[in-house]
């Protein structure tokens, strides 16, 4: 009898919806690290995708704005159960982070007075060392010559001289516009056998939704005066508009909630700090910033708002993409184009360590002597970030009691 292929079997929704839960409650260590997850998981133990076609999907999702492994997760889905296949992909690999961070922000609002200032101020600096293993990452796989390191720096100058959104999304145009014009490409001559069937109707009526709402909800934000209506703009351009996943959303989601005053400064650091420690997708940090929001809709409703905010745009960018996505990757100037954007992105995420990161969290000798600690433990000694959470922690409320803080 022949045995048939993984790789082409339809799959139940209910065992892609168990396959992703699992992952979601142990796949520590960021965007990086969850590729390597799904990859052991789908191409090597449950052969759903063979390599080819699972590096595709990366290559894709690395092409798109948002969460590269939670898009990448939706595309597996997509493939292997339809589009209620890509919901309950998400879903399961988003709730356990969801429901933790949700529930430190409810933490967080109720014992803000009673948590040790030192702890608080651990978070803070621990995210210091996170940012920073995140620029040193980023900067040597994206900004490996000097063309390149030149686009970060003067994303990271215009960005610190003028910290708006405008700015940020110029910065990330302007590196789109200065790749085509001045960086190489080699051509991608790869065949390309990702097995996702979606109808050109379909993807070209998600584009479009895409675009609609990215264009139409500041319009209709500014038309009808709404908290809901605002936060949840906020969140869907930032999801938007964040290449290179992961940490790369801070610098615009502190730029759209704290300004306001929807979300003081130290709660977002504080928040974005214990979200090293949970397992998933980061933007789950969006889950802990609706519950913590000043303003209502706030709790358990702000953090389901913002949550379906930052990632409705993964889900209609995947799907509207992916019929064209073998001719696109074949095109130089979009290659070209690609490479300036992640050399900018890398200066947005160099500019945030600065500002609000080490601004906020480095203020004394010791402070600076944590952070280093905290990010050779992360870099050098691979640490599981959740740990050098928790140590940091510890250590600032030790430095606290020792009047150091």
């Amino acid at each position: 009898m022949q045995q048939l292929d993984p790789s082409t079997q339809r799959q139940p929704v209910s065992t892609v919806f168990l396959a992703f839960l699992q992952l979601g409650l142990t796949s520590f260590g960021g965007p990086i690290a969850h590729l390597g997850y799904f990859r052991e998981a789908f191409v090597v133990r449950r052969r759903w995708l063979d390599e080819r076609a699972y590096a595709d999907l990366v290559a894709l999702c690395q092409f798109l704005p948002g969460p590269a492994s939670s898009q990448v997760g939706i595309g597996v889905g997509l493939a292997k159960a339809g589009l209620p296949g890509a919901f309950a992909a998400w879903f399961a690999f988003t709730l356990p982070s969801a429901i933790a961070l949700t529930v430190f922000g409810y933490g967080f609002v109720v014992f803000e007075e009673a948590i040790p200032k030192g702890i608080l101020h651990g978070l803070k600096v621990v995210a210091v060392a996170v940012v920073a293993q995140a620029v040193w990452g980023m900067a040597r796989s994206l900004c490996p010559d000097a063309p390149r390191i030149t686009l970060s720096i003067i994303a990271a100058i215009g960005i610190l001289a003028a910290p708006t959104p405008f700015t940020q999304v110029a910065m990330i145009v302007a590196g789109g516009v200065a790749g085509t014009i001045w960086l190489p490409a080699e051509p991608d001559t790869r065949s390309s056998s990702l097995d996702i069937r979606v109808g050109t109707r379909l993807a070209v009526s998600s584009l479009g939704l895409f675009l609609a709402l990215l264009i139409g909800l500041p319009l209709l934000a500014a038309a009808h005066p709404s908290q809901t209506l605002a936060l949840f703009d906020s969140f869907y351009r930032a999801g938007s508009l964040v290449f290179g996943g992961g940490h790369v959303v801070l610098p615009l989601l502190q730029a759209e909630v704290v300004p306001p005053g929807w979300v003081t400064n130290d709660a977002f650091l504080a928040g974005y700090g214990a979200a090293q420690a949970v397992p998933g997708p980061l933007f789950t940090f969006s889950a802990y910033l609706g519950t913590v929001m000043g303003n209502a809709p706030n709790g358990w409703l702000g953090a389901v708002i913002c949550l379906l905010a930052i990632f409705a745009p993964s889900f209609l960018l995947v799907i509207g993409v992916l019929p064209f996505w073998d001719a696109l990757r074949h095109w130089r100037p979009v290659q070209r184009a690609l490479l300036g954007v992640n050399a900018a992105v890398v200066g947005l995420l160099l500019a945030a360590l600065y500002n609000p990161v080490w601004t906020s969290g480095i203020l004394s000798a010791s402070d600076f002597a944590l952070a280093l600690g905290s990010f050779t433990l992360l870099v050098f000694w691979k640490v599981p970030p959740w740990l050098v959470v928790l140590l940091t922690a510890a250590c600032g409320w030790g430095l606290e009691h020792l009047g150091a803080v």
